[in-house]
């Protein structure tokens, strides 16, 4: 493959402007133009660059197991270091409302909401009404809300993680905005943008009580069990709508019943998600997916541990 044919499907995969490109790999636009239309060709170290993003974007990035071991080992020395995560976020109304934000305006955005980070603050602890936005985009903020505290209570009572709090969840995640909200859905669905099969629809009760006994089992590798039962959520696709981020709200269950900070998934990093997320579905390869998710884990201790970009 050319350099200007991995340039033109990093650019498709990523969603990045040829600006934005230009800035990841370190050169001009104009040089960057001038390799997409062959009138120059980049030399080694650009053209290593590329290859990395290519693989980044592809889901064919190789992560060390080294890499891996190490960001697990890094996330266990936190974890001791930083005991009750769940009490000190409760505790803490500007860590807690952090989260609110954090969590509610990426989960929103990798789905397409368009609000900015600032407009979801306004409507979450300002009560505002945007008139010139969606009032559907807006009262998912107020749901996406109010879904954070429900599950930050029930998981701060020591309830377990079972059907009964996932369907209460896409209840309140789309009250008032789907009307099959907390209810599994009666006919398929195709997952947008991707050839990945969901379950058929008859099979998604017996599915999801699999997928909770096996949620519930104890495990060493709590991120691995996490990247793994959130691959087989996104598969199954419980519901009509409002699946992507109710599997983020199950993965926060889970992390924060191991004593972890919830998956902090960024919405810029959108496309590696899904490509990870794919390569897990169909590959049976979760190498990138859990890296990711370590990244996602270490994201949330920059909140609980008070700490700007």
């Amino acid at each position: 493959m050319t350099s200007r044919q991995k340039l033109q499907l990093i650019l498709k995969l990523s969603g990045l402007t040829q600006t934005q490109l230009a800035n990841r790999l370190g050169v001009t636009f104009a040089a960057l133009n001038r390799w997409i239309n062959e009138r120059a060709s980049p030399r080694l170290g650009a053209l290593q660059k590329i290859d990395e993003l290519y693989k980044e974007y592809s889901g064919e990035k190789q992560v060390p197991e080294s890499e891996l071991a190490a960001k697990k080992g890094i996330i266990r020395v936190k974890q001791k270091q930083r005991p009750h995560v769940l009490r000190r976020i409760v505790d803490n109304p500007d860590i807690r409302d952090q989260f609110y934000l954090s969590l509610t305006y990426h989960s929103n955005r990798i789905e397409g909401s368009t609000l900015s980070e600032g407009e979801t603050a306004a409507i979450m602890f300002q009560n505002a009404a945007l008139p010139n936005k969606s009032i559907i985009e807006q009262l998912e903020v107020k749901n996406h809300q109010a879904t954070l505290e429900y599950l930050f209570g029930y998981i701060g009572e020591g309830e377990p993680i079972n059907e009964s709090l996932i369907v209460k969840l896409h209840g309140i995640l789309l009250n008032a905005v789907h009307p099959y909200a907390g209810g599994y859905r009666n006919h398929g669905v195709r997952i947008a943008g991707s050839d990945v099969p969901t379950a058929n629809y008859a099979k998604v009760p017996d599915l999801m009580k699999t997928l909770v006994e096996d949620m519930r089992e104890k495990t060493k590798d709590v991120v691995r069990h996490i990247a793994a039962i959130h691959a087989r959520f996104e598969m199954i696709h419980p519901f009509a709508d409002g699946n992507g981020r109710i599997g983020r709200l199950l993965g926060h269950a889970m992390a924060l019943k191991e004593d972890l900070p919830p998956l902090v998934i960024l919405q810029e990093d959108r496309r590696r998600y899904i490509a990870y997320l794919n390569k897990a579905q169909t590959k049976d390869d979760l190498t990138l997916l859990e890296n990711f998710m370590c990244d996602a884990i270490l994201e949330g201790y920059r909140i609980v541990e008070r700490k700007g970009k």
